[in-house]
């Protein structure tokens, strides 16, 4: 990072309150491990900024479940970790296990045959299970407050939210709020997942639609369809290897990749990233061809750590000019990596604005917080608040060297 280049915040938060308030954009927000890892409670699970992630990320989530297994599962691990790379976490481990009793049959890899593996994956699926089946806190929380920004505007177009997580703490707020959402399920009784139903947009805006794309709690395979039990203790569908099902249970990944894929290549459309590391090489490939072939789609990523530590979300912003890359010290965006600094507000009333985004701390640091996602559904939920009136650019910060405004679809014209 140069100390030549410079970044104003202020200038593509003014923007994006603009975009977020207006309800006319096409928004879409793909939510990662690291958002319930914002929500912090105490043993009693109150919200609590002193006590722990109400779900841990997922190295803790790795550490804990590979714990609570049994001395012989946890020895098999310990067996198959060379074959995995680096620090393996526990979706690495649960596809190599799912793919050993695919292929391996009454064969045994390791003192295990292919329906030992298969009950091996399942007993670590409900370890996870057990994890993330957490409840939202009765208090008022970083989740309700996102979904209370998605229902406080008229839209022309519904929110989309993607994520890879399999815990229901986003149905947990629809349903609090009593706002309307579509997963792709279908039915009453049992809701059946309809694949079909996805590729259409014939619920009204106000419907937003959920797609968890890496699957969840409470989905489970039946001989003919993928049905919604609302238990959280069904566990079979998360974290697939898509290689091993069948074409009935490949039904909702396929489907919700290819979802992904066409709200990113529609004109005009802004994903917003938040909790999301980009390790995931399936996401991340979807995110890399839509940026390619589509440069009015616009991808912000909110990114919790310092710039120098999201190295895989920087390299890709480098190389695509269309997502931008917001971290705690710096941002790339426009394919420019430079360190932020705050301008002269654009109106009186924006110091106290700048406070929902901006950190200014009593020994002169100073950076910016949207990368946690508390802070981030806050600013959100406080976008309708108070209507911005920005002044000319050049009260802003004729210092800042990057173009003005939201890059490709992010423009300030909502």
């Amino acid at each position: 990072m140069t100390d030549t280049t410079l970044h104003n915040p202020d200038r593509f938060m003014v923007d994006l309150r603009q975009i977020l308030s207006q309800g006319k954009k096409r928004i879409g927000l793909l939510l990662g491990a690291g958002v319930p890892v914002s929500v912090r409670v105490n043993n009693d699970g109150k919200l609590d900024d002193a006590g722990t992630p109400l779900i841990p990320d997922v190295a803790r989530l790795t550490q804990i479940v590979v714990d609570d297994l049994s001395p012989e599962d946890r020895a098999v691990i310990e067996i198959l970790r060379p074959e995995l790379g680096d620090n393996p976490n526990i979706e690495t481990i649960l596809t190599r296990v799912r793919r050993l009793s695919q292929a391996i049959g009454p064969a045994e890899v390791h003192g295990l045959n292919g329906n030992a593996y298969g009950e091996f994956a399942q007993r670590i699926c409900e370890k996870i299970g057990t994890i993330v089946a957490r409840s939202l806190p009765e208090e008022p929380n970083a989740f309700t407050e996102l979904v209370s920004w998605i229902g406080g505007t008229h839209r022309d177009h519904p929110i989309e939210i993607f994520t890879p997580n399999y815990d229901l703490l986003l149905e947990e707020a629809f349903e609090r709020a009593r706002l309307p959402y579509f997963d792709g399920f279908t039915g009453s009784h049992k809701p059946f997942f309809d694949p079909t139903s996805i590729s259409e947009d014939s619920l009204p805006p106000r419907w937003s639609r959920m797609w968890k794309i890496h699957g969840s709690l409470g989905w489970e395979v039946k001989p003919d369809a993928i049905i919604r039990t609302g238990s959280r203790e069904a566990t079979q569908l998360i974290y697939p290897d898509h290689l091993k099902y069948e074409q009935i249970a490949r039904q909702p990944y396929s489907a919700l990749f290819e979802r992904l894929r066409d709200f990113l290549t529609t004109p005009d459309t802004i994903l917003i990233c938040s909790g999301f590391s980009f390790f995931d090489a399936h996401i991340c490939a979807v995110l890399d061809e839509a940026l390619s072939a589509n440069t009015h789609t616009a991808i912000l990523a909110f990114q919790f750590r310092p710039l120098e530590q999201e190295e895989l979300a920087v390299k890709l912003a480098l190389r695509r000019p269309n997502l931008s890359v917001y971290a705690r010290d710096g941002a790339v965006i426009f394919g420019v990596k430079g360190k932020w600094r705050p301008g002269e507000p654009p109106t009186e009333e924006w110091k106290s604005i700048r406070r929902t985004f901006w950190e200014s701390k009593d020994e002169g640091e100073s950076q910016f917080v949207l990368g946690d996602f508390a802070r981030l559904a806050r600013f959100f939920a406080l976008a309708q608040a108070t209507d911005i009136a920005r002044k000319p650019e050049s009260t802003i910060d004729d210092k800042a060297d990057e173009p003005d405004g939201l890059p490709a679809a992010g423009t300030g014209n909502a």
